[in-house]
């Protein structure tokens, strides 16, 4: 493992982008928002796989791979005997993952796919983790919960949510979830058991399935300083994702999918979360 600084052309484009992004940022969205940072100041390598460890402490960590590729990508994190598995794009380009599992170390592990389900190690980076707030991770966009300060739903959360206290926030945004969104039947038959939630495709079309309607919901509470969570395990015996926010202290829960459809769940067994 090296420990490196990054000065390719594609850093500096990354760079720059950041840079455009922020002074770009609507007027609507909150000052105080958090957004990653492509700051490339702790950078670690190993083979393939690349590690932007600069932001650790706010809860999250940058990586791509080095040498692009068209097979599929696996990147794995592991801390404490818990595992979470992500796909990783094979165009070189960074991708924001949480590390929702708080303080500690971590094992961030790149695979690539060899042939049929067959993977080879394509890198391994160890980091140590000391967060700022263990609230930290739920604040920002991640692989899961992707947004930008243009998303739609961002500014829509601005608009709606300006200058109100956080437990007024909440409810605006679960009631806003509740009376605007319908639930995609057609993408719940169709979308494959790997495919990320699209917040602003569903929320340009007012639907989607459970991790659209529940990643939209965390978006907008985030962008407000309200630390959510995207929860993915299983509704009874059915899998759904819904969210868990932390609002003046105490967890609140909200299943956005129940909101929309009226629906009965006695039990919420939790599998993973972003």
């Amino acid at each position: 493992m090296v420990k490196q600084s990054m000065t390719s052309r594609g850093s500096i484009l990354a760079l720059f982008m950041c840079a455009l992004l922020f002074f770009c940022l609507p007027a609507v969205v909150r000052a105080d928002a958090l957004w990653p940072e492509c700051k490339m100041e702790v950078i670690y390598n190993d083979k393939d796989l690349v590690v932007d460890a600069s932001s650790l402490s706010e809860g999250y960590f940058l990586a791509f791979t080095m040498n692009p590729t068209s097979h599929r990508l696996k990147l794995r994190v592991v801390k404490d005997g818990t595992t979470l598995d992500y796909n990783l794009n094979g165009n070189g380009d960074y991708e924001v993952f949480p590390l929702q599992l708080g303080s500690g170390t971590y094992d961030i592990s790149l695979y690539e796919n060899v042939t049929g389900k067959k993977y080879s190690s394509a890198g391994k980076i160890t980091v140590s983790v000391n967060l700022v707030s263990e609230s930290e991770p739920f604040l920002y966009p991640n692989q899961y919960v992707d947004y930008e300060q243009v998303t739609n739903a961002v500014i829509e959360s601005g608009l709606l949510c300006t200058g109100q206290s956080p437990a007024q926030v909440y409810d605006i945004v679960c009631n806003y979830m509740a009376n605007n969104f319908a639930y995609d039947y057609v993408r719940a038959k169709s979308v494959g058991a790997e495919v990320l939630p699209d917040i602003e495709d569903s929320f340009t079309r007012q639907m989607g399935i459970c991790q659209d309607l529940s990643a939209i919901t965390v978006c907008m509470l985030r962008v407000q300083g309200i630390p959510a969570k995207l929860m993915i395990g299983y509704a009874d015996k059915q899998y759904h994702a819904w969210t868990v926010a932390t609002v003046n202290g105490e967890e609140k829960f909200f299943d956005p999918t129940v909101a929309v459809n009226a629906l009965k769940v006695k039990t919420y067994t939790t599998e993973r979360f972003y």
